[in-house]
C-alpha cells in the first residue's frame, strides 16, 4: 500500500511548506509520522544537502536511528527503507529532519507491505522554540567530548535534534513542538555566526517557513496554523559576535547596546504575543559557557514583559553558562531537559 505526501494517514509536526508534490521541511525536528500494519516501510524523499555529513532521522516504535544521505543523490527523488523485518502487527514510524539549514527535506510518499492506519493524534499541548545550535542538537552525539571543546572538523556528523533538551522537554510534558532553531543565530542580522558572510538573525527568521536562501524563495509563516501554549526562547549565546571577524566584539554590559538588544528581543516577544494572546514565554540560555551579563539582561527583559502583562518566566539551569566550552553532549542535554521540565511543571503549566 502506498500513500502520497498529502494523505490523511500522515501526521506532520513542525513548520512546513507544500511544494512540487511534497511537504518540505526547513527546520530541525520537523517530522512526519505514520501508523501501519505490516513488516516493512519505505519512504520516498528528496534531500538537498548544502553542507555536512547528514542523515535522515528515523524512529521505529520508539527506537531512534538514522539513514546516511549520499551526496550523489542530492536533490533527487530516492526511496529508502525506513524499517524492515518487523513483527506482524501495528507499528509507528517517525521520519524527522535531524539537521537545520544545511538541508531541505521533501517528504513525498510512504509504502508498506501491509496497510496504513489512522495516525496517532498529536498532543493537545503545544510548544514553540526559538533557539540556536543547542536547541538544534548540534554536536550532541560527540559523547567523548563531554565538558570539552568540540572535535575538529565534526562536519555535522554528530548533530541530531531528536534528543536536544527542548525536544526532550516537549516529550516529557506531552506536547507538540515547533523547533525554530538554527546554529549560530543571534537576534540581529549582521551578528552571530549563521549564514556567513551575510549573517542572518532571528529578527529575519522567526516569522518564516523557508528562512535561508539556499532553501528556495523565503516564505512567510502563517501564525494561524499553530498556536502554542508555551514559547521557549533560548538565544544570547551568539549575540556577542558582530560578524566582522572572529573576535567577540559586542559587550552586553555596554548600556547603549544592552538597551538595543533588549528592545529587539522584547519586540519579537510582543509580536508573538499579539498572535498567540494566551501563550506563556519561557526565556532561557543554556549551560554552554557565556558571560553572566547576558542572563542578567534576560532577567531584565522578563521583568519588563511581566510589567506589560505578558506572562514571561526566566529559567536558569543549575550550571547555567558554566558547564562546557563546547556544545552540550547528550548527558548534558539530558540534564537540561530534566531541569527545564521541572521548571515548566512547577512554574508554567
Amino acid at each position: 500500500m502506498k500513500i502520497l505526501y498529502n494523505d490523511s494517514n500522515i501526521s506532520y509536526m513542525g513548520r512546513y511548506d507544500k511544494t512540487n508534490g511534497a511537504v518540505r521541511f526547513f527546520h530541525a525536528g520537523a517530522q512526519a509520522a505514520v501508523k501501519f500494519r505490516g513488516t516493512r516501510l519505505s519512504v520516498t524523499i528528496a534531500s538537498s544537502v548544502f553542507w555536512g555529513e547528514l542523515q535522515l532521522g528515523v524512529v521505529v516504535d520508539g527506537k531512534m536511528t538514522g539513514i546516511p544521505l549520499s551526496p550523489e543523490n542530492n536533490g533527487k527523488d530516492i526511496t529508502l527503507t525506513a524499517a524492515e523485518g518487523l513483527s506482524e502487527g501495528v507499528h509507528d514510524v517517525i521520519i524527522y529532519k535531524r539537521h537545520a539549514a544545511n538541508q531541505t527535506l521533501d517528504i513525498k510518499a510512504f509504502e508498506t507491505d501491509g496497510e496504513f492506519l489512522a495516525p496517532n493524534p498529536l498532543p493537545e499541548r503545544k510548544i514553540e522554540v526559538y533557539g540556536d545550535s543547542v536547541c538544534a542538537g548540534e554536536v550532541i552525539e560527540a559523547v567523548d567530548y563531554v565538558a570539552k571543546c568540540d572535535p575538529d572538523d565534526h562536519g555535522s556528523r554528530y548533530d541530531n535534534v531528536w534528543n536536544s533538551f527542548v525536544m526532550q522537554t516537549a516529550r516529557n510534558i506531552g506536547a507538540q513542538i515547533h523547533n525554530i532553531c538554527q546554529g549560530g543565530i543571534a537576534i540581529f542580522d549582521g551578528t552571530g555566526y549563521f549564514h556567513a558572510p551575510d549573517f542572518i538573525g532571528l529578527e529575519s527568521t522567526f516569522d518564516k517557513t523557508c528562512y535561508f536562501p539556499e532553501g528556495g524563495s523565503i516564505t512567510e509563516w502563517d501564525f494561524d496554523r499553530y498556536t502554542p501554549d508555551i514559547v521557549i526562547i533560548a538565544v544570547g549565546q551568539n549575540d556577542k559576535h558582530d560578524g566582522i571577524n572572529d573576535n567577540d566584539d559586542i559587550d552586553i554590559a555596554d548600556p547603549e547596546y544592552r538597551a538595543k538588544w533588549k528592545g529587539a528581543y522584547m519586540d519579537m516577544v510582543r509580536k508573538l504575543d499579539s498572535h498567540y494572546k494566551t501563550a506563556k514565554f519561557v526565556l532561557t540560555t543554556t549551560i554552554l559557557m557565556h558571560d553572566a551579563e547576558w542572563d542578567k539582561a534576560v532577567e531584565e527583559i522578563k521583568e519588563q514583559l511581566c510589567a506589560e502583562g505578558i506572562k514571561a518566566y526566566h529559567n536558569m539551569f543549575s550550571r547555567n553558562g558554566a558547564a562546557t566550552p563546547g556544545h552540550p553532549r547528550l548527558p548534558e542535554h539530558d540534564e537540561m531537559a530534566r531541569e527545564l521540565t521541572k521548571f515548566i511543571e512547577e512554574n508554567v503549566i
